[in-house]
Parts: C-alpha cells; structure tokens; sequence
C-alpha cells in the first residue's frame, strides 16, 4: 500500500481544461438593410452639405456686402479728399491776394518811399513784413498739401550742379538772418557724382529743413552739407545746435499738423505741414527723410536721395561734371 500511495502522490494531478466560449457571431445584414443604412448615410451626408451651402451663402453674402460697404466708403473718402483739396486751393489762392497786397505796401514803407519812418514805426512795418511773410509761407504749405494729395504735382527731373543748388539757397537766406546769434553754413559738397532730379523740389525740401532749423535755434549755428552714401545715392543734411526734438516726437514730426509742444514751438506760428510737404515731396523724388535729435541739443534732418531720378534713367544722359567745392558761410 505505501508503494502505491507514493506512486500516486509522485504524479502530478492534472485537471481537465476548461473550453474557451466560442464568439457569437455578428448578424449577417441583407441587402435590403445594408441599402438603407446607405442611403441614411448619403441623407445625412446631404444634409451636412446644405448645411455648409447655407452658411458659405450666407458669409459670401457678407462679404458682397462688406465690399460693397467699403467702396461706398472708399468712394466717400475719395470725394472728401478731392472736396478738401479743391477747399485748400482756393483759400489759399484767397488768401495769396491780399497776403500779397500787405507785403507789397509794407515793402514801400520800409523803402521810405512815402517819407522816412521813425524808430517805432519801422519797427511796426517790419513786424508786418514778418507776419505777412509767415502767413505767406502757411498759405504756400497749404496749397502744395493740396496739390500733392490731389495728385497734381509734376516731376521735371534734370541734370544740375549742387554748387549752384547751395549757392540760391545761401542767397535766398542772407536776407532773412535777423538772429545775430545765430550762423548759417553750407558746406559745400566734394567729390559727389550729379544729380539728375527735380532741382526746384529738392530746394523746396531743403528751404524747409533750414527754415525750420534756423526757427527753432536761438542761438548757436545751421550748417547744410551733402555726402554721397552707398547704393548710388546722396544724403543732405541740416544739422542745428537748438532745441532739439524729445524721441516721443521723431515717429510723428513727418506727419501733417503735427507741431512739437514745446515752450518756443507755442509762441511761434505755423501750421506743422512743411515736414509733411518735405517727406511727400522727397517720397516723389525716391527718397527718403530722417530725423536724429536729443531735447536740449539740436537736431540733424537728413534726406536721401538716388543720384538719378527712378524711371528716368534712359532720359539721364549728358552728366556734368563731378562737383568740386569747398565750405562757406
């Protein structure tokens, strides 16, 4: 009996194993029910299509009349600017005529042609020369703003010498140096290939930047030079030693009436445009305008120009010379 006991514990007991359950199988559709599970997916695939036709209508409604909105104002704009255009040329040819007029009889005054003027009333009539004078120069602003956004300015580009260039603007502002606190110096440039562009804009721009410079310096100097810089171009410079320009106000000083509130800009009349005129007029031109200024000491308003006028280059033949010159006062 123990043999056999311990013949049985020796093997291993195993049980039988278990059978895996066998998988339900899924039920086999008809035709007839696989055909309308299609077709409720096309329906439903249908309706999500009118769906997104409906609203793609609707938002190419709102954009037709979105766009019809905006030529509507667009046009509106257009008539506004052309209307406001049209009012600054006529005011300021008004306005010219009796500007003119003033100037004129003040000139006689001051020429003594009705008798000799004592102390206070010539110093009365040159009061009225420089107000007239001012007014005459807003009433100018005003009228080139108005040509330029009008879109009649014309560009007559030529070849000319920038000695001559420095040499008008010298003589045109001798007479106006009343400060005796205050130099003027043009630098004459040297070495700089010709300019083929619009020599009366170009002297308009730099009027503006020394009229400003010589306005906003109570005493030190102006001084107006030229160099050539990289890419075929020129860069004129007026460089004073007044007020200066606090940063705030560099991104805004080229934009129409703007003027900078300082203490002397409030007691000095103006209407902020030769900036903006200047920065149309040097865009006309290719060019472009900067402005570098600490408050307190002096500013330097630069304009960079191409040595040739964009879109003229077949006309631009015939060069002069190089420019050779040397500094002035």
């Amino acid at each position: 009996m123990d043999g056999t006991s311990d013949l049985i514990s020796d093997r291993t007991f195993q049980a039988p194993a278990t059978p895996a359950p066998t998988p339900t199988p899924a039920p086999i559709a008809t035709p007839q029910e696989s055909i309308e599970a299609l077709r409720a997916a096309l329906a439903e695939s249908q309706r999500e299509v009118q769906e997104l036709s409906a609203e793609l209508e609707e938002t190419n409604r709102g954009v037709v009349a979105l766009y019809s909105e905006l030529d509507a104002q667009a046009e509106q704009l257009q008539k506004a600017t052309e209307m406001k255009s049209r009012f600054l040329a006529y005011m300021s040819h008004e306005f010219r005529t009796p500007i003119n007029s003033i100037r004129s009889i003040a000139r006689l005054l001051a020429d003594h042609v009705d008798g000799p003027l004592n102390t206070e009333q010539a110093r009365q009539v040159g009061f009225i020369q420089s107000t007239a004078s001012e007014f005459a120069d807003m009433v100018d602003d005003l009228l080139d703003l108005a040509k330029i956004e009008a879109g009649r300015v014309e560009i007559s580009p030529a070849w000319f010498d920038m000695l001559d260039l420095f040499q008008a603007l010298r003589g045109m502002f001798r007479p106006v140096l009343t400060n005796p606190d205050v130099n003027l110096f043009f630098d004459e440039p040297q070495g700089i290939a010709p300019l083929y562009t619009d020599d009366r804009k170009l002297s308009q721009i730099l009027r503006n930047f020394i009229s400003n410079a010589l306005k906003f310096t109570p005493r030190g100097e102006v001084r107006v030079s030229a160099h050539a810089v990289e890419g075929d171009r020129v860069r004129f410079s007026v460089t004073d030693t007044g007020i200066g320009i606090a940063p705030e106000f560099h991104s805004s000083v080229f934009d129409d009436y703007t003027q900078i509130g300082s203490s002397l800009q409030k007691r000095l009349r103006g209407t902020g445009l030769g900036l903006a005129v200047s920065r149309q007029l040097a865009e006309l031109l290719g060019g472009t305008v900067t402005l570098e200024s600490a408050l307190g000491s002096g500013s330097v308003f630069s304009l960079t120009l191409p040595l040739r006028l964009p879109g003229n280059e077949a006309a631009a033949t015939g060069a002069p010379a190089t420019t050779e010159g040397g500094p002035h006062g």
